[in-house]
């Protein structure tokens, strides 16, 4: 794509020509650097508060390179007799997801005419938009959206969404006020620490592990038409990151100890059961708790210390996040019965030890607020978000169907599906 320059205004106290602002694709090669720079200069947080640090090890487009369709853009300071400067970044990528569900007109559903079928659309993402604080307020930032837009649209992008904090003024005004974006869903983040004990799990419980093809099979079949559902999740669960897909039942509905294959098991299923994928992001970021007092480290040591000596005690202690940390993301969740909110908990710790085995330091997950198995999944209120903010814009007038309609303006459904590639 072609360059973007926005002048920005003459010579300064140096008395330099015009300074331009030019947009262009994120080089690998030589940007890396600077644009590590400019990362560490945004997260720079207020003094006397804690803080949380982002380290993307060396790869600043590993959040978005698992999309189907990705890139990166800079602004760059450019002037005569100066060093050129980037001084603020974006990334998007665009996948094709569920935005609606109709029933089939002509028999493509022939085993169940009256199941619903998936409607898809084309989906753009942006996220990681930053600007150096020395330059904010200059239209940098709106600039880099308008051109990631562009790439969005000539990629046959029907829609384009951000999350962002909802208490972060700044962001909600530039997409909202400035870009067109309006509010469009509320999902909760939810965060558990892992513990230096190892969470005990039910006794009178199967717990399946599903091969990627059999997980995508089960996926299809039972959470197609969830909201933002990626057409693609067989590239989901067959990235090397994807570390499983697991199904709690309890034995005394379902006393077999081996897996019967999706189709047998959704055929006849039992009155409750689980699914959960857990997704490796340890591997492709690390954080890292900046600001704490030398009265809250001790503290969170000493309750890993007694956490550790005394195992036995299930007591919850404070994870090592004042030193740079791993996660592990748990996606796919959903189940059906009675006691499935019960079998969400048990994949919850089950998710918790395996993240216990690889040196993480949190497990987390995103769904919707109004998603019922939430009340299985543990969290600290403190780690978590209750409340974060997608925003949503069309980008075009052509629709993927015409049963949908504006997606925009569609109400809230009790799930929605988050990928873990943009997490």
């Amino acid at each position: 794509m072609g360059e973007k320059g926005v002048g920005v205004g003459g010579g300064g106290g140096g008395g330099g020509g015009r300074v331009v602002v030019v947009v262009r694709k994120f080089d690998q090669d030589k940007d890396s650097r600077r644009v590590e720079e400019v990362e560490r200069r945004c997260e720079v947080g207020p003094s006397g508060e804690l803080s949380l640090f982002t380290d993307l090890l060396g790869d600043p487009i590993c959040r978005v390179r698992h999309s189907p369709s990705f890139l990166m853009l800079v602004a760059e300071m450019v002037g005569e007799g100066k060093e050129k400067e980037i001084v603020g970044m974006i990334r998007g990528c665009i996948k094709t997801v569920t935005c609606g569900r109709k029933l089939s007109r002509n028999g493509r559903n022939s085993n169940d005419p009256t199941k619903p079928l998936p409607v898809y659309t084309k989906l753009a993402y942006i996220l990681g938009l930053r600007v150096s604080p020395s330059h904010r307020r200059m239209g940098i930032g709106l600039k880099l959206v308008c051109k990631m837009e562009e790439w969005f649209r000539e990629n046959g992008a029907e829609y384009s969404y951000i999350a962002t904090e909802n208490d972060n003024q700044a962001s909600v005004s530039l997409f909202t006020n400035k870009c067109g974006y309006s509010k469009f869903r509320t999902p909760s983040i939810l965060v558990n620490p892992v513990f230096a004990h190892r969470v005990r799990l039910p006794k009178r419980l199967h717990i399946f592990k599903l091969s990627p093809s059999d997980a995508e099979s089960f996926y299809r079949r039972r959470f197609s038409t969830t909201e933002f559902f990626p057409r693609d999740i067989d590239s989901v669960l067959n990235n090397k990151l994807s570390l499983g897909t697991f199904v709690a039942v309890y034995s005394d509905s379902y006393p077999t100890e081996s897996w019967p294959g999706s189709d047998s098991f959704l055929a006849d299923p039992p009155e409750s059961w689980a699914v959960l994928s857990v997704w490796n992001c340890k591997d492709v970021f690390t954080l890292e708790v900046r600001g704490a007092s030398r009265v809250k480290r001790g503290f969170a040591k000493t309750t890993r210390l007694v956490d550790k000596a005394l195992p036995w005690l299930q007591l919850p202690s404070v994870p090592e996040v004042f030193r740079p940390f791993g996660l592990h993301f748990m996606y796919g969740l959903g189940g059906e019965g009675p006691r499935a909110v019960k079998l969400v908990k048990a994949l919850c710790g089950h998710a918790h030890n395996l993240a216990k085995e690889r040196g993480c330091g949190v497990v987390a997950t995103e769904v919707s607020s109004r998603e019922p198995l939430r009340l299985g999944i543990p969290h600290w209120k403190r780690l978590s978000c209750a409340e974060d903010l997608w925003c949503i814009k069309r980008l075009g007038e052509d629709y993927s169907d015409g049963s949908v309609g504006d997606w925009t303006k569609s109400p809230p459904g009790l799930s929605i599906f988050v990928d873990p590639r943009e997490f």
